[in-house]
Order: C-alpha cells, then structure tokens, then sequence
C-alpha cells in the first residue's frame, strides 16, 4: 500500500465525514474518538474500528503522532467565570479545551475545525473570539468563514462555521462555490413508496387545503381551533405561504407575526433546509420525508456507506454530521497551501 502523505487526527468523529475526507486526501487517521456508542457502531461498520471514548479521559501523550487536528466540535457554553485568569479559566470544562491541550502538546501543523454558524455570534461573539485567541496563543494563524453546502454541490442549504490554522502566517484561500444549482430532484428515489416515509395524515391534509384555496403568493388561514386558545398557535392561528422557489412555509400568527416556524416543506425543485438531529426534510409534492438513502446523498455520503443502526439513530447521525464534499474541498486546500508554504 501506497504510504500516506499525512497523519491525521478525527476528534468528536461521529460516523467519520472528516474521516471520509481524510481518504480522499490521502491523509492516513491514526486515531479517532467519540463518545456516542451508536456513532463507534456506524463508524466501526464504515472504516474497521472503533473510536475510543470520551476525549475527556484521554492522556494527550497517549495519542500517536499526527499532522492535523479535525474536529466538528460540540459548542458548549464558555465559562467566563475565571476571565481575570486567562484563557484557561474561560474554556477549561468545554469540550474545546481538550483540542487545545492536544494541539499544546502535539503541536501539529494544521488545524481544522467546524461548527454550527451560530458560533459566529454565540455570547455576542465572544465565544469565538476566545477559540480564536486560544488557536494563536497555541502558536497557530486562524482563517475563518461562514459557507454554505448549496454552494458545493448539495441541495442543502446548511450553512457552518470553518476554521482552517497553520503554524506559519501564510494566505489562505476559501474553495471557490462549484457553481450550478442543485435540487432534491437530483437526490430524491422517486420509486420509493415505503409507507413509513409517508406525511402523517394531518399535515397532508392541510397541505392539500393551502393548495385547494391559495393563488400564486397568498397567505392562507388555518382552522385554529383544534390548538388550546391560550397557546401561541390557538391565539395567533396557524399560516401557510408557498415561496417563490416552490417551498410551503406554514407559520405562526397573522401576517405581522410570521417570525414563527411551524413546520416546512420543500419540493422536487428547490433545495433541503439544513437537516438536524430531530429534523429530517419533507417534501409536500411527493407527500414523504427523505429516506435514510436520500438524507445521506444530502450529506454528501456515498451510497455503499453503511448504518447497522436503526433509522431514527441513522437520521440522527447525519444531521449532526458535517457535509463531506465541503470538507473534502477544505482539506484539500488547506494541505494544497500548506505543502506550497513549507
């Protein structure tokens, strides 16, 4: 076998969306970890090990030598508790400050992390301004941005936090978006009808009553009176609105109190909202949700990937997994600009 270019590592691996990148970049991962048991099952299934557990309890020296760090890491809560002490003090208890003492320790030469977009303004943004200033005070230069995986080639509009940080201040360019407009129609099997797809009876009924009295840009009313008066649904009503691109938004409230969402649906022709633990994209027009099969191709996952978990654990695991093409075109450009910097 062909020897490796880099060792890699792939903290908080979850079913290995990193690691699949790692392969793709010719990037051998030397160890793994997670502590979600249904995870190491996945994982273990897709690459031939087990992860080891918590981070938490892992001796920094008893991780092998490696040249990058990835990490989708958890965002917890920063403590600003100990801020007159340092930095120390504000992470030491989140899950970011096991990365830190790992990259103190191992010193690698590139780093590269995601999150949820929200770290940008989590606490006003000092979250991120404390995982920026850790990352240089460890000897590191962060690049960081907001991008989106509609953008590189998946009908998902699921927008992340990156950070890519070398040893050396060196220009660091962002993957440029792959252009074209990718919709579920490219994903979807419409050959599936396995019935436990199917829209509960109740939400195809007020899908076919938007679309039994609504002209092109009406806001329809719903039968209230099913919901407790004195919740916000039985107080404001229930609205439906098709958008412009074809998906059907149903909200909370009349006109001037649409801010609350209460279910969505997409269609053939438009593109998933960014798929979550709890939430698996449905589409009014074939009148299901994505199969475990679809929601992986919205991942970006190959098809052969392998879950011998049940399908709720399945759902679960993509959405809290990162987007592979993303990550893939990330890495590749974070080692292209490294090796070109040497």
């Amino acid at each position: 076998m062909a020897k490796k270019k880099y060792k890699g590592i792939d903290l908080f691996c979850g079913i290995g969306g990193f690691r699949l990148a790692m392969e793709d970049n010719n990037v051998m991962c030397v160890f793994s970890s997670d502590n979600d048991k249904f995870a190491q099952k996945t994982y273990q299934a897709n690459f031939g090990e087990i992860p080891e557990g918590d981070i938490k309890k892992i001796e920094a020296k008893d991780i092998p030598p490696f040249d990058i760090l990835a990490a989708g890491f958890p965002c917890q809560p920063f403590s600003y508790a100990g801020e007159k002490q340092g930095f120390n003090d504000e992470i030491r208890g989140t899950l970011f400050f096991d990365i830190c003492r790992i990259l103190e320790y191992h010193k690698p030469s590139m780093v590269f992390l995601e999150n949820v977009k929200g770290l940008k303004s989590h606490e006003k943004g000092k979250t991120l301004n404390i995982i920026i200033e850790k990352l240089e005070e460890l000897g590191y230069f962060p690049h960081w941005t907001i991008l989106s995986s509609l953008d590189y080639g998946l009908p998902q509009k699921r927008e992340r936090w990156y950070c890519v940080a070398f040893r050396k201040d060196i220009e660091f360019s962002w993957p440029k978006p792959i252009g074209g407009h990718p919709t579920l129609r490219d994903i979807v099997d419409l050959n599936d009808d396995n019935p436990s797809l199917k829209l509960p009876q109740f939400e195809l009924d007020r899908i076919d009553y938007h679309f039994s009295v609504a002209k092109p840009g009406d806001r329809v009313k719903h039968d209230n009176s099913k919901y407790d008066p004195h919740t916000k649904k039985g107080k404001y009503g229930i609205y439906s609105f098709q958008k412009p691109d074809g998906s059907l938004r149903f909200h909370v409230g009349d006109v001037a109190k649409t801010q609350i969402q209460e279910a969505f649906y997409s269609c053939l022709d438009t593109y998933a909202p960014t798929i979550i633990a709890n939430r698996t994209p449905k589409l009014w027009d074939i009148r299901r949700k994505l199969s475990v099969l679809e929601a992986q191709r919205l991942q970006g996952f190959p098809d052969d990937f392998k879950f011998p978990v049940s399908d709720a654990q399945a759902y679960h695991q993509l959405g809290n997994s990162v987007s592979v093409p993303i990550i893939k075109l990330i890495m590749k450009e974070m080692i292209r600009t490294y090796d070109k910097n040497k």
